[in-house]
């Protein structure tokens, strides 16, 4: 070996180095102490020196990877010695990283493209990072476009490079959000998904494997991609890993572990320890891209294994958690079963059969707690169908709740303790259910009468059950009893209840009952706290003084603190799903431990209380809630005024539209009167031109003389034209009448709001038209009076000229078609005057109703105007009036909460008790926050 380096560092020929480096490459897996210690400097210098020589570079890579690398050495190690060959790579990855900038040289030779180069630089790479990855990491992270360059890896078109690429990226994305970062804004996730579909999904080999493995490094814990990851529309493409077919049998290993990895990747965008928007918006993604009900058809499907039905569970229980949507789709899936059953029942009948796999019966548990999480709908839904009234008398379908009663009572206690966790979580903070459930009657043998529920769980308790039993019970009881003063009278009418737990938390027993010891005094102290003195004998006083007597103060507390120190209870406090090595640790729920947190304080404070301050707190309490009740009641009042002047400025608003559409059409209106006036301009101009013609005629009927017969007829028409001049005269005066009444009307209404000030104004300034277009109309008669008397005039003309010329005169053919001619043209000139009229008479009646209703308009928007601006003086002043009263009793409040402070009391600051308001009241929030 050392011959070889110095054949490496002093020969000039390259073909001698590259001969050496090969010699060196192939002892290095023998001799890897020997090759590394005296070969790793000459092997580096040939790497920054020779980058010409790819065959040399490639040899080099080679010995350094099998040098530094332990997965060689691991085949042939003995078992034993694990250690010593992890210091080994470790130690050489310390020497090889010491100086950054051969890092930055290996990055260097990963561009290349060359196979001999590339590949085995990238698994010398991936070598380092799994050494020393923190280190390694940094180096990477601070060289300039490190990150990148590797990312190109996923581009090669030759499949082990790029198989080799997505390996090392999973190391170098190992805990480190920034890296992941870079990584997912390369676009690696189209890449990566890419990968898997080219492969076949869930059917492809390893290489599937390795990329949904690069996933979860890049989506666990890290917001910001997951985030990415749900806006670049990725969940969609997610959905056609899960289509499996009707014939399920017969899966590869291969299969299995892709598809479990594949559920993993979809639970880790749902995980409840994630941000609750992230969640949420994940969770309705997967349910309007089918992803949700492709799941559940997996559910259902038959054949499937079991471990993979076991993680579809779980994946399916925190796709629905807390979201009503996809729980509201689960509830109304059905197995696909002869009659169909709820997808609920069927696993539900999972859960409390004993021949069923353990961790499959925690699946099925956690599926029902999280479809019941937030889920008021759900707990409705589960304890309906334990109520009288909804029990399905024929027996032919059994019910969610008569599972779970089933289990509660049957002879295995692992499915004693699923049952009373499950219908505790029905109960979990829904007042009126722990009501309803009360109700329960239960049949326990033929003939003797139905027993409640709850006297039922009581029973099992005193026959010395097996401790998960009961301590499954005491958790159910203790969910029942809290916060809900009816079941806690319900359960202490027993008179055998409170000295079987005074009994039981008395008794000094062996470390295992300890635990349910720490119970029972939880379920003695919750009927304590949440005791209303209903029942003379079992006032809170009087349970205190029995505390007293058989256990001692001290000794209570000290058995509630056996539930918290606990190592189970630390378990399942850490997070939501059930997750126990073997049935025998299954003690504690999570949603329980929550419970034990809220109460033991305040528990071990009302022991220690004094009964006078208990009546102290009681009269607090009833002032605190009769102080709520006004406040609530004024809260109402102020809604129901915020309500009704919402409702009147929508009618403002409606009322304003309405008077804009109606000064629209009084525009329109007055856009065709501007119509008519033009048409009626147009006519004018047309009988001017006919008058014209008849003037030229009547010229030459002057010309050639008229006979006797014609001057009579003219005489007669000349009388008509009379009647009909003073017949449109009288016309004429009426319409003066009428337009001076509009006038005067058009006065009176002067001092109305501008919206009717337009419309009045635009209807004067149409009556003025009208006006003029009268008096336009007058002047016309006037001429035509003018013409009429010219017409006398040529009539005594034509008199005298009859008088003096000779009597045979003219054609009298001639002479007759010229009288029919004037005749006819004169009767026409009537006909289109008396259309002219009637068109004006018919234009100023529309006129004069446009104005009326205009006017009864203005009218009724000025009495709602008024009555609108009464009103919400009223309600400002109302308003005024309940904020002054608010205010003191606000002071009233305040000093009420000192005295109970000095008391020692525990109270609730005023933002927690207005929260549920906060987000109705924006009138009133500023003072509250000055209280």
């Amino acid at each position: 070996i050392q011959k070889l380096c110095d054949r490496v560092a002093s020969s000039t020929l390259l073909d001698d180095r590259r001969d050496a480096v090969r010699a060196l490459k192939s002892l290095s897996k023998k001799y890897r102490l020997e090759v590394g210690i005296q070969a790793m400097e000459h092997l580096i210098h040939v790497l920054q020196t020779d980058r010409s020589d790819s065959e040399i570079i490639g040899y080099a890579l080679d010995t350094l990877y099998n040098v530094i690398s332990n997965d060689l050495e691991e085949e042939e190690q003995e078992e034993n010695l694990p250690k010593q060959v992890d210091d080994l790579g470790s130690q050489f990855t310390e020497i090889f990283i010491k100086q950054q900038e051969n890092v930055t040289l290996l990055l260097t030779l990963v561009e290349e493209f060359d196979f001999h180069v590339r590949w085995p630089g990238v698994k010398l790479l991936t070598s380092l990072l799994k050494q020393q990855g923190p280190q390694v990491q940094q180096i990477i992270l601070v060289s300039p476009m490190g990150v990148s360059r590797l990312m190109d890896l996923l581009a090669d078109s030759r499949e082990v490079i790029r198989n080799d690429g997505v390996l090392l990226l999973q190391q170098l994305t190992k805990s480190n959000a920034a890296i992941q970062k870079i990584v997912a804004f390369e676009n690696a996730f189209e890449r990566l998904l890419d990968i898997i579909t080219e492969e076949g999904n869930s059917d492809g080999g390893i290489v599937v494997e390795d990329c949904l493995l690069l996933l979860q490094n890049l989506l666990k814990n890290n917001n910001s991609n997951q985030n990415f990851f749900k806006e670049g529309s990725y969940i969609q493409r997610m959905k056609p890993w899960f289509e499996v077919g009707d014939d399920n049998c017969g899966w590869s290993a291969q299969k299995v572990t892709n598809l479990h990895l594949m559920l993993q990747l979809v639970r880790v965008l749902v995980s409840p320890t994630n941000p609750p928007g992230a969640t949420s918006s994940c969770q309705k993604a997967m349910f309007h891209c089918g992803l949700l009900q492709q799941l559940c058809t997996i559910l259902m499907a038959t054949g499937v294994p079991a471990d993979i039905l076991t993680e579809t569970i779980n994946t399916v229980s925190e796709v629905i958690r807390g979201c009503q949507m996809n729980q509201d789709y689960f509830a109304s899936v059905n197995a696909p079963s002869n009659p169909p059953r709820p997808a609920i029942v069927v696993l539900l009948m999972s859960m409390v059969n004993e021949r069923q796999p353990f961790v499959l019966r925690c699946a099925v548990l956690y599926c029902f707690q999280c479809f019941l999480y937030k889920n008021q709908k759900g707990q409705g839904e589960i304890v309906s169908t334990l109520l009288p009234s909804t029990i399905d008398a024929t027996g032919n379908s059994v019910s969610a709740g008569q599972l779970l009663c089933g289990g509660l009572f049957s002879t295995d206690s692992l499915s004693n303790w699923c049952a009373a966790v499950a219908l505790a979580h029905a109960l979990q903070e829904n007042a009126t259910l722990k009501e309803q459930l009360l109700r329960v009657q239960l049949a326990t043998s033929i003939g003797n009468p139905p027993v409640s529920l709850l006297q039922q769980c009581t029973n099992i308790l005193s026959q010395g059950s097996k401790v998960q039993t009961r301590v499954g019970l005491l958790m159910l009881l203790c969910t029942w009893l809290s916060n809900c003063s009816i079941a806690v009278t319900h359960f202490l009418h027993n008179p055998a209840n409170v000295p079987f737990l005074t009994g039981q938390i008395a008794e000094n027993l062996g470390e295992e009952e300890q635990l349910v010891q720490g119970l029972c005094a939880l379920l003695l102290g919750i009927s304590i706290y949440y005791n209303d003195n209903s029942l003379e004998n079992y006032r809170k006083e009087k349970l205190k003084q029995l505390i007293e007597k058989r256990i001692g103060r001290e000794n209570f507390i000290e058995k509630l603190g056996f539930i918290s120190k606990h190592e189970l209870y630390s378990r399942a406090a850490q997070k939501p799903q059930p997750s126990f090595s073997s049935p025998d640790h299954m003690m504690f729920d999570h949603e329980f431990t929550k419970l034990v947190k809220e109460l033991e304080g305040v528990i071990s404070k009302a022991i220690y209380k004094s009964s006078e301050e208990d009546k102290k707190e009681e009269e607090v309490k009833k002032t605190l809630e009769q102080h709520d009740n006004i406040v609530t009641h004024y809260k109402k009042v102020i809604r129901e005024q915020d309500q009704e002047l919402e409702e009147l400025k929508q009618r403002i608003t409606t009322l304003t539209s309405q008077n804009e559409q109606l000064q629209a059409t009084v525009t329109q209106q007055v856009s065709q009167i501007q119509q008519h006036k033009d048409q009626y301009n147009l006519l004018k101009v047309q009988l001017g031109k006919d008058t014209q013609h008849h003037n030229s005629h009547s010229d030459t009927f002057q010309m050639n003389g008229i006979q006797m017969e014609e001057v009579s007829k003219l005489k007669e028409e000349l009388e008509e034209w009379k009647n009909k001049h003073d017949l449109l005269q009288g016309q004429l005066r009426e319409r003066d009448s009428v337009t001076e009444k509009l006038k005067s009307s058009q006065l009176e209404m002067g001092t109305t709001e501008q919206s009717s000030q337009t419309s009045k104004s635009g209807g004067l300034e149409h009556s003025n038209e009208l006006q003029k277009e009268l008096e336009m109309l007058r002047s016309q008669i006037q001429l035509q009076s003018a013409e009429i008397s010219k017409l006398q005039l040529e009539n005594q003309k034509l008199q005298l000229m009859n008088a003096t010329a000779d009597p045979l005169l003219g054609d009298s053919g001639a002479t007759v078609a010229n009288n029919s001619e004037l005749e006819r043209r004169l009767e026409q000139e009537i006909k289109e005057l008396k259309s002219e009229v009637k068109a004006l008479s018919e234009e100023k009646e529309l006129l004069k109703q446009h104005l009326d209703s205009s006017s009864s308009t203005v009218a009724i928007l000025q009495d709602e105007k008024s009555k609108l601006q009464q009103e919400v003086a009223e309600s400002k002043k109302e308003q005024d009036d309940l904020l002054v009263l608010l205010a003191d009793q606000d002071q009233k409040l305040s000093a009420l909460k000192i005295k109970l402070k000095d008391l020692g009391v525990p109270v609730e600051d005023e933002d927690d008790i207005e929260s549920g308001d906060q987000g109705d009241e924006d009138e009133d929030g500023d003072e509250e926050e000055q209280d």
